[in-house]
Order: structure tokens, then sequence, then C-alpha cells
């Protein structure tokens, strides 16, 4: 029996599958396990759930086994053809009989538990959000008989190393990954769901009291940021590519004020417009620098210069041997200009440029400014 999964057409020709969600595969072994536990056969091969999108998906069985009053059973999610990191780890669910009726969903090894506020689950519960815990009770009373009780511990071994990959740590998520999903289904190569798994950094700043936010492309700024900037960790997110997304998100929920903070090759293509900084969207940095180079004045053997080198860390290193740092300076008075338009005006916006080594090559005059009412807080 085979699973039976979207697929989508791309414009060169190739096909593309959806996959399941970790709230799906969680349902399907709670309601493997809660079957054999009361009325099942562990010859069993097959569970099949009802997902969120309207699909009846039958899933294949990784473990099924009852020992006395308890039964567990493994699905190995299968995220299609998108890059999911979750992509072939077991979920496993431990079904126990209860003396009384009812069910009692808990978190086992391999799943996080919330410590901060401002995430769809509150903090001390664990980190099962609300669609995919409606999935795991709705499909465990499905085939719990009458009057019946039972407490089901989802896990997900290696779940805590998994973790350690994601942006879970900053969400104040710890001891695991999450189970997630809305619809179910992951769709395949879903920048719409890398943006969104983003906001929730910004629920978490602003229930921490944070109003003040520097947002950097990746951890590397980040660790940056929290050893020299008079910031707390709530107050630095990671956007990853999507810078734009996420000054317009902040600006949407009513943060005050943020610090743009990175390395050069990153956040000067803001000052090209360009919202999303993966190189295969959009690139400019060679033609950022070299333009406002010319505005300032630079001999054209610099400009020259400039177009020919292969990065911008090159460049900058090139433009301070010849002590032309205001040329960085005036990129990112850019970057804050055009971000803030990004935003919709709605935000203020600084910006600092650093190095690989994490040096600063230029800070904007609102970016100082920045730094000093933070220094007051």
């Amino acid at each position: 029996m085979k699973t039976e999964l979207p697929t989508y057409a791309q414009p060169d020709g190739t096909i593309l599958k959806a996959g399941f969600t970790s709230g799906t595969c969680a349902a399907a072994a709670a309601k493997a396990a809660v079957n054999l536990l009361f009325a099942g056969s562990e010859t069993d091969k097959f569970v099949t759930v009802e997902i969120p999108a309207g699909l009846t998906l039958t899933l294949p069985l990784a473990l099924l086994e009852k020992a006395g009053e308890t039964a567990r059973a493994g699905v190995v999610k299968d995220a299609g053809d998108d890059p999911d990191i979750t992509n072939g780890i077991m979920m496993v669910a431990e079904a126990r009989k209860l003396n009384s009726p009812g069910i009692c969903l808990l978190g086992g090894e391999g799943v996080g538990r919330v410590t901060k506020p401002g995430l769809a689950v509150p903090p001390g519960q664990y980190a099962i959000n609300p669609v995919p815990r409606s999935q795991i009770l709705a499909h465990v009373q499905s085939v719990l008989p009458p009057n019946c009780g039972v407490a089901v511990t989802i896990s997900v071994p290696g779940g805590e190393q998994l973790a350690r990959r994601t942006l879970n740590p900053e969400l104040g998520i710890i001891g695991g990954i999450s189970i997630l999903g809305t619809t179910g289904l992951v769709e395949p190569m879903s920048v719409d769901a890398c943006k969104r798994s983003l906001v929730p950094q910004i629920d978490v700043a602003l229930a921490a009291g944070e109003r003040r936010l520097v947002l950097t492309p990746g951890k590397m700024g980040r660790r940056n940021a929290l050893s020299c900037l008079p910031v707390k960790a709530d107050a630095v997110l990671i956007t990853s590519n999507f810078i734009g997304y996420m000054l317009h998100a902040c600006a949407v929920k009513g943060v005050d004020a943020v610090l743009l903070f990175g390395h050069l090759g990153k956040i000067i293509k803001l000052a090209a417009g360009i919202t999303d900084t993966h190189s295969s969207v959009a690139d400019g940095r060679r033609e950022v620098l070299a333009a406002h180079a010319a505005l300032l004045g630079l001999p054209a053997e610099a400009i020259t210069a400039l177009m020919k080198h292969n990065t911008a860390e090159e460049s900058s290193a090139y433009l301070l041997a010849n002590g032309w740092r205001n040329v960085l300076a005036a990129v990112a008075s850019e970057v804050s200009r055009r971000a803030e338009r990004m935003a919709g005006g709605n935000l203020r916006v600084g910006c600092m440029l650093l190095n690989l080594a994490g040096e600063l090559l230029a800070i904007d005059d609102y970016g100082k400014t920045w730094l000093e009412e933070n220094d007051e807080i």
C-alpha cells in the first residue's frame, strides 16, 4: 500500500512530491499505538490518518510492539522533496492504559519544552503545536474504546541533537524539536513556510518586553551581536535571507526600532532594494559599492577595482587600506534608508556592517543613536 501525496509540476519540467508534517507523523503513531493497546495486532503494517488539508494518508509503520499495559508505534517522517531538517526521523508514540477515562498527551525524549512566552504553546508545556495536538487527540479518540483512558507520550529519538540545528534554542524551546504543522502536508521547497517559521522570534521578543530588536542573517551574526551589543538574547533575531520580510513583520507587530547587524556581503544587498538576499534571487554587491564610490568622487581606477573584486570582503579591505571608509559609511546609511521603506515607513532602522572577523566596518547615524539609547535602558 502506497501513500498518495500531492505532486507539484515545476517550470523546468521536474515534478516535486509533497511530504507530511511531524504533526501528522505523531498523530499516525499515536493512533497505531492506542489501537494496538486496546484492539490491534502487532502484524499491522500501515495506519490511516486524515489530515487538515482534507486528504487521507496511509502511512507505513516502522515500529509496532506491545508489552503488558503499554504499546509503542513509530512512523518515519517523509518530507517529500522539501529540504526539511526533520526528514527521515522517527516519531514514536507510547500508549499506556489509565484507570480513569480520558486522554493524557505528554512529550518524551526529543520533544522540546517551551520556556518563554509568545509562542503558540504556553511556557511549561511540551512543544506540540495546537493543530498537531488536535490531530493527535482526534486520532487517539477514534480508536479509544468508550469509558477507557490512555496516556500517550510522543518521543523523537535524536530530537534533542537535531534541535540544536534549528531556531528552537533561540525561541526558548529546550530539550528537543517542536511537533509542527497546520495543513498536515509539507509542500516542497516552501519559501513561505521558511518565512513563517522566523516570525515567532518577534513574538517571543515582544512577550519578553523587548521592543528594540537586532536583525541578523545567521547564527554567526547572532553570536557577534550578543558579544558586542548591549542587548539581551531575546532581542536578537535571525532573518536568514528574508530580511525584507522580517522588517515588514516587525513593523506590523509594533516593534519600535531595529538594528540591522551583520556581514557586509549580505546586508549590502538591501542598499539596492533587494529584500531576499539569497544569491539565486539577486545580487548587486559590486554595483552598490562602485556606485557609492563614484558618488563620493573616488578615482576611476578604484571603481574598476571594486567591480573586479570577487567578494565584498575583498572590497572592504581594499577601501580601508586606501582610507575610503566613507564609502562603507554611505552604504550603511543607504541600507537603513531602503530598509525603512521595506518596512512601510513604520519602523526606525539602523545599520552596522561587519567583516568576517566580526570587526566593525561602518555604522549609520541612527545605528549610533540605537546603541546610545540601548545603553541607557
